[in-house]
């Protein structure tokens, strides 16, 4: 690394390498939140345990020694199909296609390697969290936005997929990541339009599935088999699937990658090089939480997040902060800064110096991060008391600017 381009990397007084002077992107933003009494900035489950995931604690030692005793090929499987169950997905169950890893991030990365290796240029939707740019951008995938907009109507999508879409691949969130919105309004007529756009010009559709549990907690929307219309088109598909965003397990984690059969072995060979395998131990114990989210039809997930997206409206109903309504009520909130000299950046900034940490809107608009200047990100995955006392510091410093 050059002189010119070096960042500083002294050492903090934990024996830490300090960051550089400010963020550079959303991930250096989330790391700033943990440093706070209110972090309100990351996706990941901060919440408590429920009455029935205090069981699930309990039995970790017993889970540690099952893990001992059993094939890594087993405590994979049991996962995977626990998972897919939950998710309605028989027919990625049935492909038996699963690649694991600890991180979606890791995922993306392998995603990335493929689209490079072949030399393919993606088509990205926007606003998304910035870290799908940053790992496709950093191994040289060229990228090139598509407004999230361009999906509100299953009637125009394959004519706006047709007018933007110049590149091989096309890249999706659904649910999205910060907005909320989902195909899944449409059924299944807009995810048939987009792989009929896929099919008719030969592009490869990537999926990022990360949010999907919470569809499957919303009542509004129902998310079928999309697994089976992936398969039955017979385009080239990556879909990546996650648990990072859904249970508090401490950030204990695993991914999935899918892939369409054509590019499997390409795909697996790419993976390998990557890791060998995840934790037989984090299998079973998130096997364990998939299971009892099975029983309880996600209502530990779904009502921290329903209860903090009602205190969060509540709190901050007549302020400057006009909230955003999602198609699927996701575990982040969606604001929209209504003030006409006021940018987001310049609102997270005086948050943190009152202890909250939000997520400026700027780093979901990777490729013109001014559009992203009217709005904030909120997470709702947190304990509702810290939550409670957040929002309303947060309301607090909203005050002063009216």
């Amino acid at each position: 690394m050059s002189l010119g381009t070096q960042r500083n990397t002294t050492m903090s007084r934990v024996g830490v390498p300090a960051a550089p002077s400010g963020p550079v992107d959303l991930t250096q933003h989330e790391i700033l939140g943990l440093t706070k009494a209110f972090n309100l900035s990351d996706a990941h489950t901060h919440q408590r345990q429920s009455y029935t995931q205090h069981s699930i604690v309990e039995r970790l030692p017993a889970l540690w020694y099952s893990a001992e005793q059993s094939l890594q090929v087993e405590s994979e499987r049991a996962f995977v199909d626990a998972f897919f169950r939950l998710h309605n997905q028989p027919t990625a169950l049935e492909s038996n296609r699963a690649l694991l890893s600890y991180a979606a991030s890791v995922s993306t990365l392998v995603a990335g390697m493929y689209l490079r290796k072949h030399r393919l240029s993606v088509t990205l939707i926007e606003p998304c969290f910035d870290n799908l740019h940053d790992v496709l951008h950093n191994v040289g995938v060229p990228i090139a936005p598509i407004d999230e907009g361009c999906f509100e109507d299953p009637a125009t999508i394959y004519a706006s997929l047709e007018h933007h879409v110049r590149t091989d691949a096309l890249f999706l969130v659904d649910p999205n990541n910060p907005t909320g919105f989902s195909l899944l309004q449409h059924g299944r007529d807009g995810f048939e339009e987009i792989v009929r756009f896929c099919s008719d010009y030969n592009k490869v559709l990537l999926f990022d599935f990360c949010f999907a549990a919470f569809a499957l907690a919303d009542p509004a929307v129902e998310r079928f088999d999309v697994y089976s219309l992936l398969e039955e088109s017979g385009i080239t598909y990556i879909a990546i699937e996650d648990t990072g965003k859904t249970w508090p397990v401490q950030d204990a984690k695993c991914a999935i990658l899918m892939t369409s059969n054509d590019i499997w072995d390409d795909v697996y060979n790419i993976h390998t090089s990557v890791l060998l395998n995840v934790s037989p131990f984090v299998l079973q114990m998130l096997r364990a939480y998939i299971e009892d989210s099975i029983e309880d039809d996600l209502a530990s997930v779904r009502n921290i997040c329903v209860g903090n997206r009602q205190a969060a409206t509540s709190v901050l109903a007549g302020s400057i902060l006009e909230y955003q309504t999602p198609t699927v009520d996701v575990s982040v909130a969606w604001f929209k800064i209504n003030h006409a000299r006021l940018w987001a950046t310049r609102l997270h900034a005086d948050l943190v110096d009152v202890g909250v940490c939000v997520l400026p809107g700027t780093g979901f608009f990777w490729s013109t991060p001014s559009r992203g200047q009217d709005y904030v990100r909120i997470a709702l995955a947190r304990d509702p008391q810290m939550f409670a006392s957040a929002v309303t510091q947060l309301r607090d410093v909203l005050r002063s600017y009216e």
